[in-house]
């Protein structure tokens, strides 16, 4: 698979727009970086996004994160590896990724509300929000996965 085109070069304000949304929610949003990663794999693997789920795994693993949850992230309602916060993060990231198949439903809300604070909330929300993003330029513009090296960022 080739590339189609480089966001970053076609529109670099643009680029560094969804950038600062993704240091935002990296630096600043007070949520854990091995939650984030989990939220993170979790949309990638939904949108099919390669490029994403190769990046984020790679950063997960070099935060820390075993194999065993890694592998049975997409099976996590099945599991005992995830802690409830974990595991109410990851069906906000079902719900808001998938957000035509329930619409977020009450039920989600009220998981992920006793949880999180409501500024929490909004960060989680706003992580979810932008990996999607990136999964869909990613996908759309055809992003090659295998290269990303990773970096430790905790």
């Amino acid at each position: 698979m080739k590339m189609r085109l480089e966001p970053a070069k076609a529109s670099p304000a643009a680029y560094h727009a969804m950038l600062g949304l993704e240091n935002f929610v990296n630096k600043s949003s007070k949520l854990e970086v091995s939650l984030l990663g989990l939220v993170k794999i979790r949309a990638s693997q939904i949108n099919g996004c390669a490029f994403s789920v190769d990046m984020h795994s790679k950063d997960a693993r070099v935060n820390g994160e075993t194999e065993q949850r890694l592998y049975a992230l997409s099976a996590w309602q099945e599991t005992t590896f995830f802690t409830n916060r974990e595991r109410a993060a990851l069906a906000w990231t079902e719900a808001l990724t998938l957000i035509t198949a329930g619409h977020a439903s009450d039920e989600v809300y009220a998981e992920v509300r006793r949880e999180f604070d409501e500024e929490e909330m909004v960060n989680l929300s706003l992580a979810i929000i932008t990996i999607n993003g990136w999964n869909r330029l990613g996908i759309g513009f055809r992003k090659v996965a295998g290269e990303y090296q990773p970096h430790k960022t905790a």
